[in-house]
């Protein structure tokens, strides 16, 4: 008889529980009622209010902070409340090609936010790209004022801690001491597009404050920065199958407020992550991996300088430790998907996988890997956006084109799980929940007629 393993950590068979578990099931999940009430608090239909799956909610979660997503390009703030908007950041010339802002995320401890800009010197020719873009800050208390981040240099002999391409998805890590990102590297895909081989592979990387400075080149590629910037993860174009070697590195997430806690009680930083592995039959298959972060980034690690040279990626700091926490690649239908996402207090990763029936369920693993507990149990796919409220009890995504809160406990899984908001087409995306735990927003498509849609924000009070 087939079983699995669920969240109470005990294997259950399938049948005969499976029949009525089955039918308990589509009865909760056919009902659509909700006591909560949406509340819209953007508008204007003729530009979008993208909260991008990002940390949308100011310190003292009175802003929601966005980005328009037009061609004039611009990162703005609105209320909760009374829906005052506020233009934080506004760029005076800006084509098709570039230079473009977007994917803006607020700090956790500061009045700042932290989006992508790209880089000024655009043309048609060479337009903004996932290697030519940098992290923009920007104060509240000075609106329009650029801070560049992450240094650029992209001219030989580069800088550590300063970076070669472009950075993206920026996140402040829960004590505002540290940013992470994605990156694409312009060294690496200038070697690609010379040698015909894959080196454009995107990775991440952290940033801790401390300025950089770096030489100016005619060109206007390189930029001096006020964080200092290391890349953690190392990414192989062929990794060898079977192996924990990844070709990829996305989806990714600051593991805890603090870190983790390790048995000897310290905590330790660390960004959880998808990483691109190969199956021992070549095919590649994400995995849900973890990164340990040394407090100094600025010490080169045994795979080779911080900053990279012309024919190899910036490399890892000494100390950063790579480990793989999920085998799905042998399993009859292998893969995990979306933002690897962490508890509050790091005990716990969320991500989508697919359960034994091959149906798209949340999973969660602890930090050291053992095996995955089954979260939810849907008889349809689970379809994006898990978030984890701030005391680390529940958890919120979007299934059936609704958004859903579920608890993290024992309780059987029809009883521990609520439909927030009807189901919708398009259906929610987005949500990011507020720090006092007390509103989630997220983002619906409206449209009014003779247009096309834009993504409005909306909030729901729990």
């Amino acid at each position: 008889m087939r079983q699995y393993k669920n969240i109470f950590g005990a294997h259950t068979p399938i049948w005969p529980l499976y029949v009525v578990r089955s039918v308990f099931i589509f009865m909760i999940s056919c009902q659509t009622p909700s006591s909560r009430e949406e509340i819209q608090i953007t508008s204007d239909l003729r530009y979008n209010h993208d909260l991008d799956n990002n940390d949308n909610f100011s310190p003292d979660d009175q802003w929601l902070v966005y980005d328009t997503r037009t061609e004039a390009g611009g990162i703005e703030k609105v209320h909760v409340h009374t829906g005052e908007k506020v233009v934080l950041y506004h760029l005076p010339q800006n084509q098709s090609y570039g230079p473009g802002v977007g994917a803006v995320s607020y700090s956790h401890t500061e009045n700042k936010i932290i989006f992508i800009h790209g880089l000024h010197n655009v043309t048609a020719e060479n337009p903004y790209q996932q290697w030519r873009r940098t992290g923009v800050m920007v104060d509240d208390a000075q609106p329009g004022e650029p801070i560049f981040m992450d240094a650029r240099d992209v001219t030989y002999p580069f800088t550590p801690g300063a970076l070669r391409g472009g950075t993206h998805r920026h996140e402040w890590s829960g004590d505002g001491q540290w940013i992470g990102f994605t990156y694409n590297d312009a060294i690496m895909k200038a070697l690609e597009d010379s040698t015909a081989q894959p080196w454009n592979l995107r990775t991440i990387g952290v940033s801790k404050r401390k300025p950089v400075e770096v030489d100016q080149d005619p060109a206007g590629e390189n930029v001096s920065g006020t964080w200092f910037s290391a890349l953690v993860v190392r990414v192989v174009p062929a990794p060898a199958p079977g192996s924990d070697e990844i070709s990829r590195a996305a989806g990714d997430s600051w593991v805890g407020g603090q870190g983790y806690q390790k048995p000897d009680g310290s905590w330790q930083i660390a960004r959880a992550f998808i990483g691109t592995v190969s199956h021992e039959n070549g095919k590649p298959v994400d995995e849900v991996c973890i990164v340990d972060i040394p407090e100094q980034i600025d010490r080169a690690g045994e795979y080779g300088p911080l900053e990279g040279t012309d024919t190899s990626f910036p490399m890892p700091s000494q100390g950063t430790l790579q480990r793989r926490l999920t085998y799905t690649a042998h399993t009859p239908y292998p893969g995990c998907e979306g933002i690897v996402r962490s508890s509050p207090d790091g005990s716990n990763m969320a991500y989508l996988a697919y359960d034994d029936r091959g149906v798209k369920q949340v999973f969660l693993i602890s930090p050291f890997g053992g095996e995955p507990r089954q979260l939810t149990d849907h008889p349809t796919a689970v379809q994006s956006g898990v978030r984890w409220s701030p005391d680390g009890q529940q958890v919120c995504y979007v299934w059936d084109n609704s958004l859903i809160l579920c608890q993290v406990s024992n309780a059987p899984f029809a009883s521990r799980h609520e439909r927030l908001t009807a189901p919708a087409d398009p259906s929610p995306l987005n949500p990011v929940w507020s720090h006092d735990g007390t509103l989630i927003a997220y983002n619906k498509k409206v449209a009014q007629a003779g247009s096309d849609s834009t993504k409005q924000i909306f909030v729901i009070k729990l």
